[in-house]
């Protein structure tokens, strides 16, 4: 059985009132008293019950995390991130899955927002859901923490990853190589895909190459985006003029154009190189290795986690915003034309 709160308190040889007090620190104890009932708790191993804590302390010590999809190691990466942070300030996550469907993510959101979790870390939400101002609603009962979102979209603490940069430094390293016919490939219904295509579009224009070649290959967060990449790729690359260079929106991306390439018995680099993005695992271990946008995943899950529980523990509503430094990784999938 279970060991109770009375039984603590009759061990330090205290009430039963003292014993809540030190566990949910909410009235001075005298140090001597405390020492005591620490000891005891200690002994027996006595562990609070979480809900009635929670009934006392109006907090669920929850976080509630919400990502587009589970196979796609850039966002397991920043969860574990999160969970590893909050852990050493005594929370726990509840992780929901939203396969990139708005309404779906919609759903979940309000059904996590209902548990009375502490606050909530959204991954990569959809835009529409943003900028009808739904997780801004949300946030007025329930801290929110947005990463990778639309900076001007929403009132929620932001954080954010500057792909702006991190896209233009891949494309300026495939024109210093002295590629000017370069691919794009995108997944469906992304505004972070949204923003690398509007960098490439201006690109081209700056530099005035007549190649522009947009590749869609649908869902863009799943395992099974890879297949995907891969017959979209070959279709096109059978049918069409071939780039010399492909950017692509993930590494999942980058590594169905791989697949691709070897099916069609193109080389990389030799004949086509090719650049991933978020410097997943898998960027280190594909074959050739690819050359990846690091968005620094670790520190981007460390940024939410510390600023959620900040605002939690401070009740500091004030908005945020964090923007991440990225960094291009050079590895062996590109070289000159």
């Amino acid at each position: 059985m279970p060991v109770t709160i009375n039984e603590v308190a009759k061990e330090a040889g205290v009430s039963i009132t003292t014993v809540s007090r030190v566990l949910n620190n909410n009235y001075p104890v005298k140090k001597e008293t405390r020492e005591k009932i620490e000891r005891a708790i200690e002994k027996l191993n006595y562990k609070p019950n979480a809900a009635a804590r929670s009934l006392i302390t109006k907090k669920t010590s929850m976080i509630g995390v919400i990502v587009p999809g589970i196979t796609n190691l850039f966002f397991p990466t920043i969860v574990e991130s999160i969970e590893e942070h909050i852990k050493e300030m005594g929370y726990s996550i509840a992780l929901s899955n939203t396969e990139g469907d708005a309404v779906h993510e919609r759903e979940v959101a309000e059904r996590i927002a209902s548990r009375q979790v502490d606050g909530i870390i959204v991954i990569d939400p959809r835009f529409e859901n943003l900028k009808n101002g739904f997780y801004d609603e949300i946030n007025k009962n329930v801290p929110v923490i947005i990463i990778n979102g639309a900076p001007t979209a929403s009132k929620c603490n932001l954080v954010i990853y500057d792909e702006e940069v991190g896209t233009r430094e891949a494309f300026e390293y495939l024109i210093g190589l002295g590629h000017k016919k370069i691919a794009f490939v995108r997944g469906r219904k992304s505004f972070s895909y949204d923003i690398k295509e509007k960098i490439y579009n201006e690109i081209l224009q700056e530099k005035h190459f007549q190649y522009n070649k947009v590749i869609d290959v649908g869902k863009g967060n799943s395992i099974e985006v890879v297949d995907n990449t891969q017959n979209k790729i070959e279709e096109v690359f059978t049918k069409e003029e071939r780039p010399t260079a492909v950017f692509a929106c993930n590494d999942l991306m980058a590594v169905g154009v791989l697949n691709a390439c070897s099916k069609l018995s193109i080389k990389v680099p030799e004949e086509l190189s090719v650049i991933g993005c978020d410097n997943t695992l898998i960027a280190n271990i594909s074959s050739p290795k690819l050359t990846s946008v690091d968005l620094d995943m670790k520190e981007i899950g460390r940024r939410a986690a510390q600023e959620l529980i900040s605002t939690i523990e401070k009740s500091n509503r004030s908005k945020s915003k964090i923007i991440m430094d990225t960094k291009l990784i050079i590895r062996d999938s590109c070289a000159k034309p």
